[in-house]
C-alpha cells in the first residue's frame, strides 16, 4: 500500500528544534566554479556552501581514474577475491587515512564453491566447471561417467533426467557412478534428485546446446526449487561440448564439489562525533563484476564518497560519520550483509540512519531516489520509519538546483537491503543500469530513448568512458549535502536532536517525482538473486 506523502513534505530546516536557519542559495552544477583546492583543503569546509563548492566530479573523476588503473592491471577487474579488489582496498584505506579518517578493515568469511569437472580417460583433460548456488553437497567423486538419455544430435529435444524412468536402463549399482544429464525442460534440481535416487554418486549436468546461450557453462542458479532440499551428493555443471567429450563410451572421471573460505574485506572509516551514540552512515559497493572494470557500477558511488571524505576530514560533527566501502555486493550483497549480521542489537541502535549510492554517474542517467514512500513503487520489502524523509531531503535538494527527478523502487536490491531488513531508515540515489530510457524520459533528461541508462552494465565497457560527468557532479553535491546535513542533526529521521548546520539550510518543497515508471521498472537489476529455472 502506498503511503500518503503529505506528511513527509512539512518545510525542511536541519537545526535544532526551535532554532532560525539562514536560506541557503545551491548554483545548479553547470554554474558552479570550485574553490581553488588549496583553499579547500586548508580550511574546515562545515557549511554545505563550502562544502558544494569543494567537492566536484572532477575531484571523483581522479579516484575513478586510480580505479581504472588498478583494473588495467589485474585482469581488467576490479570483482570480489581478486587482486583488483584487494588494491581497490588498498586504495581506499590509503586516501581515507591521508585524509585523517580512523580507517579499520572488516573482514568476513566468503565462501567460494570450487567445482571440478577432471574426465580421465579416454582422454586426460580439465573442463570447464560450474556451480550451483544451492543444493549441492560437498566432496568428490572418481568413477565410470553414465550418460542418462542425452540429446546430442538434437539438443532442443532434450528431456534427460525429467523423469525417474530416464534411470531405468542405466546401471548404477557401483560405489562411484558420475551421472551425466542435460539440460532441459526440467528443472536442474528435479534432473539430480531424480540421479541421486537412482543410485548415483555424483551427477554433471551439462548444458543444452541448442543455442549460443546455452552452450557454455551454467550461472546463477539453484538446484532449489521444486527439489525442495539439498542433494547428498555433489552436483556440477560443465558446458555442452564438455559434456559431449564425457558420453564417449568408456569415460571416467572426478568430479569434485567443495567449498572454500576466501575472507573478503569491508572498508569502515570514522569521523567522531561530540555524539557517539548516533552513527550517520553511508556507503557504496567497491567491487566490480568480473567482466569489467566496474567504473560507474560501483565506482562512481565509491569516488563520490572518497571525494566527499577528503573535503570534509576538518569537519567536527554533531554524530559520529561512519563511510563503508563494501566488498561482494555483486555477488549478493555479501559484504554489507555480513556487516551488520555481525553487529550487536547495541550496535545496530547507534546507526541512526544509512545512505546508499550505487551507480551516480550512468551515461544515459536519470536522477532517481530510493522510493521510501513508496508512491511510485510498492517495496517488496518493509521500509523503515525515517526513510520517507531521506527521500525528502534528496527530493528538495534536486528540486533546490532545478533539476527533475523520478522514484527508483525501493526493492532491496543493493547495500541497503541489510540495513532496512535491521530497521535502520535508509534512502540513496540511483542513475539507472539496464532499464531502457523513453522518450518521455529522453526528453525531460536529454540522453537517447531506447538505450539502456547505464549501455554497459555490467560489461568490459563499464571504463573511465562510460561516466556522466553531469550526473557525476549533481550527485556528488547530494552525496555531500545529504551527509553534511545528518552530521550536525537525524532529528527528522529518527528523532535524535543534533545541532543547526552552520550557516544554516532551508530547501524549498519537492517538485515532485516525474513519474515516468508507470509501465514499472527502476530498481537495481534483479541478477543479484538466483532461480532454479531449467
Amino acid at each position: 500500500m502506498n503511503r500518503s506523502r503529505s506528511n513527509a513534505h512539512r518545510a525542511l530546516a536541519l537545526t535544532a528544534a526551535g532554532a532560525t536557519a539562514l536560506a541557503l542559495a545551491i548554483a545548479p552544477a553547470a554554474a558552479a566554479s570550485a574553490a581553488p583546492a588549496a583553499k579547500c583543503d586548508n580550511r574546515n569546509n562545515n557549511t554545505v556552501s563550502k562544502l558544494l563548492e569543494c567537492v566536484t566530479a572532477a575531484g571523483a573523476m581522479e579516484h575513478l581514474q586510480a580505479l581504472q588503473e588498478i583494473a588495467d592491471a589485474n585482469n581488467g577487474n576490479r570483482a570480489a577475491d581478486t587482486s583488483g579488489y584487494e588494491a581497490s582496498v588498498d586504495y581506499v584505506v590509503d586516501t581515507m587515512t591521508a585524509a585523517g579518517w580512523q580507517v579499520s578493515i572488516d573482514e568476513f568469511d566468503y565462501l567460494v564453491p570450487v567445482p571440478t569437472v577432471h574426465q580421465l580417460t579416454p582422454q586426460d583433460v580439465m573442463h570447464e566447471a560450474g556451480f550451483f548456488s544451492a543444493g549441492s553437497a560437498e566432496g568428490s567423486v572418481t568413477g565410470a561417467v553414465v550418460p542418462i538419455d542425452l540429446a546430442l544430435a538434437n539438443p532442443a529435444a532434450s528431456t534427460s533426467g525429467c523423469e525417474a524412468a530416464d534411470f531405468a536402463n542405466a546401471n548404477l549399482t557401483g560405489p562411484a557412478d558420475i551421472v551425466l544429464v542435460q539440460r532441459g525442460v526440467c528443472e536442474f534440481g528435479v534432473k539430480a534428485r531424480n540421479a541421486q535416487n537412482a543410485g548415483a554418486e555424483a551427477v554433471v549436468i551439462m548444458n543444452q546446446g541448442n543455442t549460443p546461450e546455452r552452450s557454455g557453462i551454467i550461472t546463477n542458479v539453484t538446484l532449489i526449487g521444486a527439489n525442495p532440499t539439498a542433494l547428498d551428493i555433489p552436483v556440477v555443471n560443465t558446458s555442452f561440448a564438455a559434456g559431449s567429450a564425457l558420453a564417449v563410451p568408456g569415460s571416467t572421471a572426478t568430479v569434485s564439489m567443495f567449498i572454500e573460505n576466501h575472507p573478503q574485506k569491508n572498508v569502515i572509516a570514522e569521523l567522531p562525533g561530540v555524539n557517539s551514540d548516533n552513527v550517520v552512515m553511508a556507503g557504496a559497493h567497491l567491487d566490480s563484476v568480473p567482466a569489467g572494470p566496474g567504473i560507474n557500477d560501483n565506482g562512481s558511488g565509491s569516488a563520490a564518497l572518497l571525494e566527499l571524505a577528503e573535503t570534509m576530514q576538518k569537519v567536527k560533527p554533531q554524530n559520529t560519520v561512519r563511510l563503508a566501502w563494501w566488498a561482494a555486493e555483486e555477488v549478493g550483497l555479501v559484504g554489507s550483509q555480513a556487516y551488520v549480521d555481525g553487529l550487536s542489537q547495541g550496535e545496530k541502535d547507534r546507526i541512526g540512519l544509512y545512505l546508499n549510492f550505487d551507480m551516480v554517474a550512468s551515461p544515459n542517467f536519470i536522477y532517481m531516489v530510493y522510493d521510501g514512500d513508496e508512491s511510485t513503487f510498492e517495496a517488496p520489502v518493509v521500509v523503515p520509519e525515517g526513510s520517507i524523509q531521506i527521500e525528502d531531503l534528496f527530493e528538495r535538494y534536486f528540486t533546490s538546483v532545478g533539476q527533475p527527478y523520478d522514484d527508483a523502487e525501493f526493492s532491496g536490491r543493493s547495500d541497503y537491503e541489510a540495513f532496512i531488513l535491521a530497521g535502520i531508515p535508509a534512502g540513496g540515489l540511483f542513475t539507472g543500469a539496464e532499464d531502457e530510457k523513453s522518450e518521455e524520459q529522453a526528453a525531460i533528461w536529454g540522453g537517447t530513448a531506447g538505450e539502456w541508462l547505464d549501455p554497459c552494465y555490467h560489461q568490459a565497457c563499464d571504463d573511465i568512458g562510460n561516466v556522466s560527468m553531469e550526473a557525476l557532479e549533481i550527485n556528488a553535491d547530494a552525496i555531500a549535502l545529504s551527509v553534511l546535513a545528518y552530521a550536525y542533526s537525524t532529528e527528522l529521521v529518527n528523532g535524535v536532536v543534533g545541532v543547526d548546520v552552520p550557516g544554516g539550510l532551508v530547501l524549498p518543497e519537492p517538485a515532485g517525482p516525474e513519474g515516468t515508471w508507470a509501465g514499472g521498472g527502476g530498481g537495481l537489476h534483479p541478477d543479484h538473486g538466483h532461480n532454479a529455472a531449467e
